[in-house]
């Protein structure tokens, strides 16, 4: 087998990054200022600790969002080719729709979409 066209764009790739990282280094603003390792870097110093409980309702709500967004991204593709496969495509979108739909409403109906 030939791996020209591989190796062309792995060096490439390599290549690229490596150089991007040179061109940071050498013209890249530096700062060493203590302000930097703060949290957030707002330039207004922080009172008490840094490290506060956040409800875990945040992170399930964005897992919700991520996993919706992605799954209605696969919605993209399957729009190239549905003239192409007919009726079958179309069965199995869906049964993948339903299925986003009743994990949707499983989500909603445990309170997971509530801000609290």
């Amino acid at each position: 087998m030939n791996f020209t066209l591989l190796i062309t764009v792995l060096l490439t790739a390599v290549t690229l990054v490596a150089g991007a990282y040179v061109v940071a280094k050498l013209i890249g603003p530096r700062s060493y200022a203590t302000v930097k390792g703060e949290p957030y870097e707002s330039g207004i110093p922080t009172r008490g600790s840094s490290w506060l409980p956040v409800s875990v309702g945040f992170y399930l709500f964005a897992i919700l969002f991520l996993m919706f967004d992605v799954e209605t991204v696969f919605l993209y593709p399957w729009a190239v080719v549905v003239k192409d496969f007919g009726v079958m495509a179309l069965l199995s979108i869906g049964f993948f729709l339903v299925v986003l739909v009743l994990g949707l409403a499983y989500a909603w109906r445990k309170g997971a979409l509530e801000w609290k």
